[in-house]
């Protein structure tokens, strides 16, 4: 049986490494434009390891994902005929067609809440690039949607104190399980629904 404890103490020490700052900038930026995988994953890790820098990594995971979506929002721009016709003929055509409704009804106000929120934060991007939503708006929506968010991770971390990593150890067994579990669930859910 897999031991979630061994496999806790190994990310921590993945996270306290001098390099582990350029994976979380770049997750950060490939999580905006293609990458399936939250900055998240690496950020709570990284701030359990150092908790002294939680407040600079949550800025930079920040920088780094507006980057990159804004990389999102110009392959939009670039490419908005093609890629329109293609995200229409694609299995993702329905999802699209949604985006476009909300960015029709509410504009901005889509992006900010795309950044904040667990919803993949490229389909955002790149839908604000093919509809031309003004770049300077896409930004700063960018900037305060994304940094609510990982600021919020960090605010948790750091409300947690110095010791989180070792006062939450031994429930990490427990709780990686729980959350496993539901995965599983959810993932035979969405196989039987489809």
């Amino acid at each position: 049986m897999l031991n979630l404890q061994k496999l806790y103490d190994w990310v921590l020490q993945l996270a306290g490494r001098p390099r582990a700052g350029a994976w979380l900038a770049g997750l950060s930026a490939s999580e905006a434009v293609f990458f399936p995988i939250p900055p998240d994953t690496l950020l709570i890790p990284m701030g359990l390891a150092q908790p002294q820098r939680i407040w600079k990594l949550a800025g930079l995971c920040t920088l780094a994902s507006v980057a990159g979506g804004l990389i999102g929002y110009l392959l939009g721009w670039w490419g908005s005929e093609a890629l329109a016709d293609w995200l229409n003929n694609s299995r993702w055509a329905d999802s699209y067609q949604q985006v476009k409704l909300l960015f029709a009804d509410y504009g901005v106000w889509v992006m900010l809440l795309a950044g904040f929120t667990p919803i993949p934060y490229k389909i955002f991007t790149v839908t604000a690039g093919l509809l031309l939503l003004p770049i300077h708006l896409f930004l700063i929506a960018g900037i305060v949607g994304r940094g609510g968010r990982f600021f919020l991770v960090a605010a948790l971390l750091a409300a947690g104190g110095d010791d989180l990593a070792e006062r939450i150890r031994p429930w990490v067994s427990k709780l990686g399980w729980i959350v496993i579990g539901i995965a599983v669930i959810i993932m035979i859910w969405l196989v039987t629904k489809g």
